[in-house]
């Protein structure tokens, strides 16, 4: 069993996706189940709405999973678990500051029972320290909930994980985890494997990229585009990669260009291939569908007459309103040449304004084909 897990604090990262992308190929090359668990800690009605948003986005993205967990309804177990560690005598009570240095120099760890139970101060539970790891790290906060290293610890065990895909940088949190399971009582290896870290990847959510108009399909692609071999612990570390949001823009004009031309119309909020035909024309200088969006949108806005050009504006709307249809926009541009007897900027600027919303851009010419059939709608 494989498993992706994810904290409803924040929007998912970049980081975050990548991880989540590459445990659901590799599950699907082994053939085994992928569970998401959901980091839920001390619930609240924000983390629900996030909780809601990371599941759309999971879906958005492909990634089909076996069952969810809330890591929150193991709260009970993580608490036995920490009990039955202290029985063992492979943790203990810490009274020191929060603040204490790390790694923890063991002050409390002689504590008898008595000084304990005397002490009235708040604790935390920490691990003995092992031959793995010489750290006394936290596995149960003042507040009795447990750290996030001790609930993936218990969480795995519980539900029977195999398998973890995670970045280098989360290697030292192997170690923890196989100590606390181990010191349960649990004898079965985890298989964990690595990825190199991305680097710059803090700075982006998925949801601002989708937001920005990149497709699922292109961002899926340029993640997994930066490498799908994966390691085991003990092997040689591998050079970080870097999130570059350029790359990414390449990648989403070719996944633009791809598209079917009434299915790039329909992301753009309309349902007609000559829009789609339109709107890949922008891509000689445009990457996303959000900026194409702005233009496609400013064609078919509402148009005031344009400044300086007041009347110029209000001519040549009325008649292209009345006038007949042309196949052609040589034809279409002398029959309004010839009616309004305007001529240079005066013609060619209210006409272009009135057309695509704007005072440069792609030529007329060009974009007429694919808007000859909506031209009273465009003008009115």
């Amino acid at each position: 069993m494989v498993r992706f897990s994810v904290a409803p604090t924040h929007d998912i990262l970049v980081s975050e996706l990548r991880i989540a992308l590459l445990s659901a190929l590799y599950a699907q090359q082994k053939n085994l189940p992928l569970i998401v668990r959901m980091e839920d800690g001390k619930r609240s009605e924000e983390m629900e709405r996030r909780e809601d948003e990371l599941l759309e986005i999971l879906s958005l993205f492909g990634i089909s999973y076996s069952q969810l967990y809330y890591q929150s309804n193991n709260f009970k177990y993580h608490l036995q678990f920490a009990s039955t560690l202290l029985d063992r005598k492979k943790a203990f009570i810490c009274f020191c500051a929060e603040d204490k240095a790390s790694p923890y120099d063991g002050a409390c760890e002689p504590l008898s029972n008595e000084e304990i139970l005397n002490n009235p101060s708040p604790f935390v539970i920490r691990m003995k320290p092992s031959s793995t790891t010489s750290d006394s790290f936290t596995i149960m906060q003042r507040d009795k909930y447990p750290t996030a290293i001790f609930a993936r610890a218990c969480d795995d065990m519980l539900q029977g994980v195999s398998t973890l895909i995670r970045e280098e940088s989360h290697k030292e949190d192997a170690s923890k985890e196989s100590l606390v399971r181990e010191a349960l009582g649990y004898e079965e290896a985890l298989n964990y494997l690595y990825v190199p870290n991305l680097e710059n990847a803090e700075r982006w959510s998925v949801k601002a990229l989708l937001d920005e108009g990149f497709m699922p399909e292109a961002i899926a692609r340029y993640l997994l585009a930066l490498g799908t071999e994966w390691q085991r612990c003990e092997e040689q570390t591998n050079t970080p990669v870097a999130f570059e949001k350029e790359a990414l823009r390449q990648m989403n004009r070719a996944c633009i260009q791809n598209l079917s031309d009434m299915e790039l119309s329909k992301r753009l909020g309309y349902a007609c291939e000559n829009i789609g035909k339109l709107a890949k024309l922008y891509t000689n200088t445009l990457n996303t569908t959000a900026e194409i969006k702005v233009k496609i949108d400013a064609i078919f806005s509402k148009k005031e007459p344009l400044c300086g050009f007041e009347t110029e504006s209000k001519t040549l709307q009325k008649l292209i309103l009345e006038a007949p249809y042309f196949e052609s926009y040589d034809a279409f541009e002398a029959y309004l040449a010839e009616k309004s007897a305007l001529k240079a900027e005066a013609f060619f600027t209210p006409l272009y304004v009135l057309f695509m919303g704007e005072k440069s851009g792609l030529a007329l010419a060009q974009t007429y084909p694919f808007l000859k059939n909506y031209l009273k709608e465009i003008v009115r």
